[in-house]
This record gives C-alpha cells, structure tokens and sequence, in this order.
C-alpha cells in the first residue's frame, strides 16, 4: 500500500504538468436564412477531421443548424434533414388540407388578404407565418434530448441569440425548452411572429449579434472557428423588391458587427454566397455545394485543430427512429376559452393512446386549423411504469375574429370584391360566424353560422343573396325558338336551417328545412308591353345532402375523393305560375384525382340529376353550359356550349381533366367532357346515345389572388367555340 502511493504521488507532477494542455475548441455559425445551409459543409467536414467541440453558439438558422449538431446529429444527417424539408411550405405554415374542419373546407378557402380583430380593433399579422410547423419540427427533432433544460448539458454544450424586440437588445438563450429557443433566434422580422418566453418578446438573434464570436470568447474557448454567411450590403441598384429592402434594413447592424468580430477568432470562413438572399430556399442545393466548395479549403486547418486534442471524447451520435409512446395522463395548461373537452376532441386523443412523435405532429395539425392558437407546445414526461404524460402547453389567439378580402372575376358574375367578416365564439362555444359581402357588377352576400359539435350534431344557419345577368342560348325556357338568344336576370334569395354531424373532417351529413325566393325575368320578351317574368315565387323545402371530400387541394388537387350528394322535397310555394305541385329533386357530384408521375395529374368529375313528380316551373329544369365554379342550384357547367344552353328534367354528365404542372404554380390543361339530357335519361340504359360532347385547352396560374385562368372550348356538336377567363378565388 505504502508502494502505491508512493508510485501515485511520483506520478502526479508528470500528469498535471508533463502534458500540453488540450485547446477548448469553439464553433459560431452565423445568422442568414437560407444561407445558413452552407454551414453544414464545414460540420462535415468537421466530423472528417475528428475535431472534438467544446462549445457551440449561433444565431437564427446557424443556431438551428448548431443546436441540431449540439444535439447530437452528425453532419450527414442534418444535410438529409435539409434536403428532405420544404422549407418553403413550413414557413408559410401551410396545414395539410386534410386537417381543416369540414366548414373550412367549404367556405374558408376563398379569401387572399387576412386581418386580426382584436376586440374591435383591426390589426396587422405580427408576421406572415405562425411559425407552429416550424416549432411541430423542431419538437421531433429534439425529441432524444427532450429532457434537457441546460443546454450546457447537451452531448455538446450549446447556446444562442434572439433579439428583444421591445428594447432591442441580445438575449441569450442557454437554459428552458431547446425548440422554443431555436425558434424564437430564427424569427426573421415580419416572416415569423416573434416569440415570448419568460415575458419578453423575442426575434431574430440576428438583429442584435449575427455572429456572436464574443460570446463564445467568454466562453473560456482557446481556438474559435466561425462560420460568417452574412452577406454584404447591396447598392441601390440592386434594392428593387421588398424583400430586398427588407433585408437590407435588417442587416445595417449585423454586418458592422460581424465585420469587427471576424478579426477576434482564429479560423474565419466565409462561403461565396453573396449572390443569395436569406429566403432562397427553393436553392438550397445551390447553397450546400457552395458551403462544401469552401469548407474542404479548411480540412488541412481542422486537422491540425484535431491533432492538437488527443484526449477527445467519442461523440454520441442520435440513432433516428420512430417510438410509440403510451400515453397514461394527458395534461393541457393555458385552456381558457376553449374547453379541455375541446382541445382533446380536435387532438382526437384520449388516455391509453399509443402514439408517435410523428403522429403527435399531425394532431397538433388538427388543433391549428382551428386558428384558435398562437402557440402549441408539447413535452412528453416518462412515468416509473414506463408511461408517460403527454404535457401540452397552450397560448390562445387574442383575436378571434378576422376581416378578409379578395377579388374575382369571371364572365357570369363579372367583377367583384369580397369583404368577409368571420367571429368564433360570438354567442356560444364552438360557434363560427361568417359574413361574406360581394361588392361588384353583382352585389351578393353569404351568410354562416355555425356550432361545430365535431361527431356530435351541430346546428347552422345559412342565408345568402345571389344575382346576375346574362345571355342564354336556351330556347326551352322561352318556348320560342324564333329567338337566338335572350337575356336572362337571375335573384335568388336563400335561407336554411340545418343539423349536421360531421366525422373525420371529411364527412358531412346533414338535414334541414330551406326558404328559398327564384326571380327569373327577362327584358328580351315582353308580355303586355312589360318583361317576361318566369318565376317569382317563394318555396319551402325539406333537404338532405351526404358531402365527403378528401382532395388535398380544392382547386388543384392531385390525390382524394370527393362526393356531394343531396335531395330536395318542395313542399309549399307562394306559386306565381298557378301551377305549382309538391316534387323531389335530387343531384349528385362524384370526382377524384390521381397523379400520374410527378407532373401529370388525372381528376375525373361525374354529375348527374333527376326530378320525380316534374314541376311545372321551368326554373327548376337542370340548365348545362358555359364555366363557372359557383354555379347554383339547377345550373351546371359544360365546356363547349354556351351559359345555359341545354336544359332537361335529368341529366348526367361526365368531366376528364387532365393537367401538366410545368412550374410549380402553373399549369397546362386539356378537358374533354360529355353530357346526355332527356326528359328521363335513367329510363333508357342506352346510355352512350344523344351524347353532348365538348372540349377545352388552356393555362392555369395558381396565384397568392387564387387561380387565373385562359382557356379555349369548342363543341363539334355546333362547331361553336368561347374563350373563357377568370381570376381570383371563386365567391
């Protein structure tokens, strides 16, 4: 014993002092959106080289692209991650259709400009995203060090910047929930909403230090290396877009400062990316060779850094998989206006579930389509028993009503503005409320309310005006064939009452009563020296519809079904005619959409319609022609025939689209669709006699207005051809 220790103490000197001491080793990666990708060659190329970090710090995307590598990722990894994400719909914070409510579905997807209404007030967003799929991504990729509230104790200890938007000044962002400091450094001053954590509103780490070589000097680090993708000013001739001037405002103090600390660290590089600006995500290929083309000038650099640590610890790698989690408590905090019943059934989760990361996502997709929250954040505890407790962390939107707008134009409806006014919780919970005003050649208005009880039966009011005036070919509402063509006014007056059970947010089945008012005129004929009045009449209807649609766009899509299914029995009329008896009409759309290779898509729409007991109005026969996707009532689109043109009691119709997408927004179309009417087209199963044909070629842009569109139809039928136009979303 007496020999050991001597052995030990004549050891001592020669370990403390016998060896030169290992460098710190200290990584800075930069602010600079999309830039910031070339970061991740020099992390490859700091792997090969086998250089041990002591400590990481960045900002904005160089802090997300850090904390990954801080985490536990390699290189390689995060390259895939990169290449694998649309940062460009994440940002946009862009939801999967299918995860919009049924009511959403059918009447929020028509506007282009929307505003906040706080009590009264109206506001601007405090950015164009929320940035929750950004936070949902963040929170899977950190899933493995979840637990981890000091990031001093991450496999590599790690750091970052955000900015106080309130005083302007850095923050530093060392302790709490990793994700959610990531997110608020990365939240690019009018892209992303600012983020609040321990009562201050965060931004952009960038606005305050863009590349915080200091902090990390007072970090105690011997050798820094520091990654600089900031760009440089631009002259004013370059200053010619929003973005541009933008970016250009934001980086004043960022370049000064990234400027003074790149002569303060000892390995200093600076990828050739000044032909990028900070959203180029749609480049970020582009980006990532640059940022290996100058990383590799460096591996002669990282291995003479490597050389110089000979005691480096092995790095712990994250091994990427998918885990179920068995949930046995839920716990939701932040709940005021919306119920815990609510929250759980929009979540469609329940005690004993067992799920993953993946599919925690998908249902935090679910709640934010309601656009009831600013925030939603998660964390998964483990319990002994090897269960956990799914923890969720609410912040509710201030505001809950919206006002927004958009335009159209089309040639029934001619022109027009819509102003929608929309208000949740406006006399109970779970109600919705909606008021669309059509301001143009045709004033209309769309009323909605709705209580959405999910599963259970909900109830809604509908009302609504419609008007407009055109010329129709048609000669079986005149009775004259004499004429070519007259000129037809149209009002209708519409108003329900209806239950609904919705399922799946793709079901919708539904009954109610309806008052419906049909004004149908025309100056063309005079009947003692006045116009021509077809039907001025009020009805009363019981109806029912069956509506199911999984497409993932409405107006592009590329993959689901849709249905929409419905029946009317006119019971009562105020009968101008004189001759009105009680009668059923039913109609029905079937479709769906396929995508045939990467650019090409299918969709087939097929329609048809019957009347048992046929009213004597000829209001009420079905009237095919023209195009138009906010056709109401009896009145159905057929390419190569005028608005309105043919008309009979049933009718079946079928629609072959077929679109080649040859940008991402833009399309080139070619539709052929065929159409058989008889007084009973059902009564003959010859179905393939009498057959209406027309064809259609044209363009398509899907714009941020909505769609706008040019084609060219034609009908061998008649050797009649129209060119058809319209843009903006359809109202």
């Amino acid at each position: 014993m007496k020999k050991s220790l001597i052995f030990i103490i004549t050891l001592l000197p020669w370990l403390f002092f016998g060896q030169e001491k290992q460098p710190k080793v200290g990584l800075v990666l930069s602010g600079g959106g999309a830039k910031g990708f070339a970061h991740i060659g020099v992390l490859k190329e700091i792997d090969k080289a086998g250089i041990q970090l002591d400590y990481i710090g960045g900002t904005s995307m160089g802090a997300i692209l850090g904390g990954l590598y801080a985490a536990g990722y390699s290189g390689i990894q995060i390259e895939e991650f990169v290449k694998n994400t649309d940062f460009i719909n994440l940002l946009r914070d862009r939801l999967p259709r299918s995860s919009s409510p049924f009511f959403e579905k059918e009447y929020g997807e028509n506007t282009a400009i929307s505003l906040p209404v706080n009590k009264g007030a109206i506001g601007l967003p405090k950015g164009v995203s929320k940035g929750q799929n950004m936070l949902n991504l963040l929170l899977e990729l950190f899933a493995p060090v979840e637990g981890v509230r000091d990031f001093s104790k991450l496999p590599i200890p790690f750091f970052c910047i955000a900015t106080d938007v309130e005083t302007g000044g850095e923050v530093l962002l060392e302790k709490g929930s990793l994700p959610l400091a990531l997110r608020a450094s990365g939240s690019f001053p009018t892209l992303l909403n600012p983020v609040s954590i321990n009562k201050q509103l965060l931004i952009d780490g960038g606005v305050a230090n863009n590349f915080p070589a200091d902090v990390m000097r007072a970090k105690g680090m011997d050798i820094i290396i520091g990654v600089d993708v900031q760009g440089r000013l631009y002259e004013k001739e370059k200053l010619t877009s929003v973005i541009a001037i933008l970016n250009q405002i934001v980086s004043y103090q960022m370049y000064n400062k990234s400027t003074l600390e790149k002569d303060k660290i000892e390995v200093y590089i600076h990828p050739e990316i000044y032909n990028y600006n900070v959203v180029d995500f749609a480049k970020k290929e582009e980006i990532l060779v640059k940022g290996d083309e100058e990383a590799v000038k460096y591996k002669d650099v990282f291995k003479k850094i490597a050389a110089k640590q000979p005691h480096k610890k092995s790095p712990k790698r994250i091994a990427v998989a998918s885990k179920k989690y068995l949930i046995s408590e839920i716990g939701i905090s932040g709940a005021q206006n919306y119920t815990r019943a609510f929250v759980l059934g929009k979540l469609k989760l329940k005690v004993n579930d067992s799920i993953s990361r993946k599919e925690i996502t998908n249902r935090i997709y679910l709640l934010s389509a309601t656009k009831n929250y600013e925030r939603i954040e998660y964390a998964l505890v483990q319990k002994e028993d090897t269960s956990y407790k799914l923890d969720f962390s609410l912040i509710e939107s201030k505001a809950n009503a919206s006002l927004k707008f958009a335009l159209h134009y089309d040639r029934l409806y001619k022109s027009g503005v819509l102003v929608n006014y929309s208000q949740k919780n406006l006399l109970l919970h779970n109600d919705v409320f909606s008021l669309d005003v059509i301001l143009g050649d045709n004033i209309r208005y769309k009323l909605n309310y709705f209580v959405d009880n999910g599963f259970y039966t909900s109830f809604g009011i509908r009302s609504s005006f419609t008007n407009f005036s055109s010329n129709t070919k048609n000669t079986i509402v005149t009775n004259t064939p004499s004429l070519n063509s007259i000129n037809l006014k149209y009002n209708d007056f519409t108003n329900q009452f209806f239950l609904q059970t919705s399922f799946d947010r793709r079901f919708a089945l539904g009954l109610g009563f309806e008052h419906k008012y049909i004004n149908a005129k025309t100056e063309t004929l005079l009947t003692n020296n006045k116009k021509t009045v077809f039907d001025d009449s009020n009805y009363l209807n019981f109806f029912t519809y069956l509506k199911y649609d999984s497409y993932d766009n409405k107006l592009f899509p590329t993959k689901g079904y849709f249905a929409d299914l419905n029946a009317k029995w006119y019971l009562i009329s105020s009968d101008f005619n004189n001759d009105f008896k009680r009668f059923i009409q039913a109609k029905g759309t079937l479709g769906f959409a396929a995508s045939l290779g990467s650019r090409f898509t299918f969709q087939n729409t097929n329609e048809a319609g019957f009347t048992l007991n046929n009213p004597t109005s000829n209001v009420f026969k079905f009237y095919l022609g023209g195009y138009n996707k906010n056709y109401i009532n009896t009145f159905i689109s057929l390419y190569g025939y005028d608005f309105a043109e043919l008309s009979e009691d049933t009718f079946l119709k079928s629609e072959f689209n077929f679109r080649y997408r040859f940008t991402n927004n833009q399309y080139a179309l070619f539709i052929a669709n065929y159409a058989r009417l008889e007084p009973n087209v059902f009564k003959n199963l010859d179905l393939f006699t009498s057959i209406k044909s027309g064809y259609a070629v044209g363009y398509s842009y899907n714009s941020f207005i909505g769609p706008v569109e040019i084609k060219y139809s034609w009908s061998p039928d008649t050797n009649e051809s129209y060119w058809l136009f319209n843009l903006g979303f359809w109202f």
